[in-house]
């Protein structure tokens, strides 16, 4: 199912969702109406006519509940002017209320529970002889309305609370696709840079250099688009393009460091890759997949801000120490690869390493540029 049609389907049953608590909200007030008015007891005493038409007023406050979401204000303070002579409202009276404590701002409904306060002796007098007395009618009211309020307000504040979250988890994918976008482009566009930079400067290059910068051209930019169709198709849920019957590639782990290394070399940066750790030992697929995105991003950076300096790679730990990868590199006179998005890479890859638990550190000075990751590995 597409994101278009989910939307849609979730778009209808939130409607449908919506007409059945209406249905049931005016269904409600109507029977809380008619058990209040003191009919069925046979409690009220008035005139027929008076009574029928006591009825059909609590009718049509219960037919203005219908409104209620799109105009909760107006269709509560028209409730409460309808309840003024008549003595059969409580049911529509405590729906508006409990709407206008879910949608409206909470001084609104101070200043509406204020008002329902100020006319509460008025709307005791109308009612029908009862056995309770005024004093106890007044205190039910208040309890009820409390309650009703009460209610009206978790509701409130669980739909807040929903949002949120909802927001968070909006933003969460968002960076999560944007550091994989990223991880993904930048190192083979810095290559494609690189190489169509070289061909750009040097026209009269040999013609095996031309056609090995092309060939690696050719390589970068097939690989980055095999890499961007392996996202959209995770993205999308499926397993590759339409009509594409094959699975996404494995994504890079802790084995691919070493064709990392040879491919920033047939860049022009010279890489030494240094693995410290025991024989057989291999982290977790996680960090090692981690640690890679740390060397990536750290030699596009010296791809792009110093170009042809050489880059030492260093990668040790074990079970239970954690892992450590180092990079450094020093300053050269070369000017630096003007590149769009500077320093969102260093951004990303530290939201990266925290979300695997780990801490990154980079700092400039005289001899050059230093990075340093370091990421849990379990005992």
């Amino acid at each position: 199912m597409g994101v278009r049609e989910w939307a849609a389907r979730g778009g209808h049953e939130e409607d449908r969702r919506q007409l059945a608590v209406d249905l049931a909200m005016i269904g409600l007030a109507a029977v809380t109406t008619v058990l209040t008015s003191g009919v069925l007891a046979g409690e009220t005493h008035e005139d027929p006519d008076i009574v029928v038409l006591d009825q059909v007023v609590a009718a049509l406050a219960c037919g203005l509940l219908w409104w209620r979401r799109r105009h909760p204000l107006a269709v509560a303070l028209v409730i409460q002017a309808l309840a003024l002579p008549s003595h059969a409202m409580a049911g529509p009276m405590l729906a508006s209320l409990f709407t206008v404590a879910v949608h409206c701002r909470t001084r609104t409904l101070v200043w509406l529970v204020v008002v329902k306060l100020l006319l509460m002796p008025f709307n005791v007098a109308q009612r029908p002889e009862s056995s309770l007395s005024d004093t106890a009618s007044v205190a039910m009211m208040l309890v009820v309305m409390t309650a009703v309020v009460s209610w009206g307000l978790s509701v409130r504040y669980r739909r807040r609370l929903r949002e949120t979250l909802y927001e968070q988890a909006q933003r969460r994918t968002r960076e999560a696709i944007a550091r994989e976008m990223h991880d993904v482009l930048a190192h083979r566009l810095s290559l494609l840079s690189v190489h169509a930079g070289a061909l750009e400067f040097h026209p009269d290059a040999p013609a095996e250099q031309v056609r090995e910068a092309a060939a690696v051209i050719r390589s970068s930019a097939h690989q980055a688009l095999e890499e961007l169709r392996d996202v959209i198709g995770v993205l999308r849920g499926a397993p590759g393009d339409p009509g594409d019957a094959g699975a996404p590639r494995p994504q890079p782990t802790w084995e691919d460091l070493p064709r990392l290394a040879e491919e920033s070399r047939s860049a022009g940066t010279p890489v030494r890759l240094e693995r410290r750790t025991a024989p057989g030992q291999v982290p977790p697929p996680a960090v090692g997949r981690t640690a890679y995105r740390v060397v990536q991003e750290a030699l596009t950076n010296v791809r792009k801000h110093a170009p042809g300096a050489e880059a030492q790679v260093t990668v040790e730990g074990g079970p239970g120490a954690g892992l450590t990868v180092r990079v450094d590199n020093r300053l050269t006179a070369a000017p630096a690869v003007r590149v769009p998005g500077a320093g969102a890479g260093l951004t990303g890859l530290g939201e990266r390493v925290a979300l695997a638990g780990g801490r990154l550190e980079h700092t400039g000075d005289r001899d050059g540029f230093h990075l340093v990751a370091w990421l849990p590995w379990p005992p």
